[in-house]
């Protein structure tokens, strides 16, 4: 039986090993190809911009439907991230990118930055939102990840407040499935008498954390990352943390997915000092203010309905210079250069007080 079993495998074998040869040879043809592509941007003067997010968009959406086409096996996910750091390397080839990311190492901007560059990038964990905006704007980094929204919380104000304040664009967005873990150096939940979480963490796991462990106190610290790493070294407590901080830090995992909302999920901008072209299936996020006067908003909203133009967000924010004052953030569905949107929005532009475009970039996947 087992003669038979070894003859078995060991022509599926031989086979994975000829596929795997062919892969590698279709691999650095790819990888030629986009040093090709970095030559003629180059002579172009282009050799600073590599990166195409709209152009990347479409590969992915591109490479998902041939895989359904074709009956892959392979979970659509699946087969995007190996595809995602096939073009990620690539793209190193040609110029190797810098993104920062709110920081430290080891929290959830840090995996959304990943999932959406690949693991080719230098990343470089920054101390605060403002600092990722600093650093994309100084040059330091060519691209900035910023945590924009969550499912549960709503929106992250100190980002909006950026957005409006700085010159960058959005260039594009990641939507990351939240799940939050028990982390701790012990083996069972009886032996942690302290828990460590960013403040947030805790309100997403508020319901759990009152069912299980109501009378075990609670630590704010500034964000999962910093948790994860108190937790490693003190071995009577734990942490709220995602995967990653349980991989950087050696942590067990106590319990697992223990948000109370199984689809919580946060939505981050991708940050930039260019736009994106249109990719076919995109979004538009702009900031507007409406004139103090009866049926203002209902002017700066109408248009988009007379074109046809789906609005996906409105979020409404004090004004940073004005005492009752609001600014609406507003996302449509579609690129500022469609037509419908291009009409709607020169009609914005002259009935709001202020309106600005913060950018135009394809819709996560």
């Amino acid at each position: 039986m087992n003669s038979i079993l070894h003859t078995e495998l060991s022509g599926l074998r031989t086979e994975i090993d000829g596929i795997d040869r062919q892969m590698l040879e279709l691999l650095s043809r790819r990888a030629r190809c986009a040093q090709e592509v970095g030559k003629i941007k180059s002579r172009y003067g282009e050799a600073g911009f590599p990166y195409r997010p709209e152009r990347e968009a479409q590969v992915l959406r591109r490479i998902a439907e041939l895989n359904t086409a074709l009956g892959g096996p392979l979970q659509e996910d699946a087969v995007r991230q190996i595809f995602r750091e096939v073009m990620s390397a690539c793209l190193a080839l040609e110029l190797p990118l810098k993104v920062a990311y709110l920081g430290p190492a080891g929290t959830f901007s840090e995996s959304a930055s990943r999932r959406h560059f690949g693991s080719a990038p230098t990343f470089l964990p920054q101390a605060s939102i403002d600092e990722v905006f600093r650093a994309v704007e100084s040059h330091h980094a060519d691209y900035g990840v910023v945590p924009v929204e969550n499912s549960s919380e709503g929106a992250v104000g100190s980002t909006l407040d950026l957005l409006l304040a700085h010159p960058l664009q959005v260039c594009g967005e990641v939507q990351l499935r939240i799940h939050h873990h028990l982390l701790s150096r012990a083996t069972e939940i009886g032996a942690v008498h302290r828990l460590y979480s960013h403040a947030q963490s805790l309100a997403q796991c508020h319901e759990w954390l009152n069912g299980n462990l109501a009378r075990l106190p609670r630590v704010p610290v500034a964000s999962n990352a910093e948790a994860a790493r108190m937790a490693a070294e003190d071995p009577q407590s734990c942490a709220i943390a995602g995967e990653a901080a349980a991989e950087l830090y050696g942590l067990g995992k106590l319990a697992t997915n223990i948000e109370d909302n199984p689809g919580n999920s946060t939505r981050f901008f991708v940050i930039a000092r260019h736009g994106a072209s249109p990719s076919g299936q995109d979004k538009t996020s702009l900031v507007c203010s409406a004139p103090n006067r009866p049926g203002a908003m209902f002017g700066l909203l109408e248009p988009f309905a007379r074109h046809g133009v789906d609005m996906s967000r409105l979020q409404s924010r004090p004004a940073p210079d004005g005492m009752w004052e609001y600014v609406f953030y507003i996302d449509l569905i579609g690129h500022r250069d469609d037509v419908p949107v291009a009409a709607a929005l020169a009609e914005l532009g002259e009935r709001a007080a202020f309106l600005k475009i913060l950018g135009s970039y394809p819709a996560a996947g």
